[in-house]
């Protein structure tokens, strides 16, 4: 697909979170930024709490798997 180049957030670095900064600064202004701010927060908060459930769901057959007794052999 991409040839194995998929982009790294981490490798924005300072500069270019300052750079996106400035221009969420521009499109939405000073008085709008605290609620952009905050919906990005609990977007992310929500995002993060989906995967940790999503994680959960996944452990749980495992944990089922672990619970499940062999029967034993019935003695004639």
């Amino acid at each position: 697909m991409g040839g194995g180049r998929a982009m790294n957030l981490a490798a924005i670095g300072v500069p270019g979170l300052i750079i996106i900064l400035v221009i969420i600064l521009i499109l939405f202004g000073p008085r709008k930024l605290p609620e952009v701010g905050s919906a990005v927060g609990k977007t992310l908060a929500e995002f993060k709490k989906s995967a940790k459930d999503i994680m959960d769901d996944d452990d749980e057959p495992k944990k089922i798997e672990a619970q499940k007794v062999e029967p034993k052999e019935q003695v004639k």
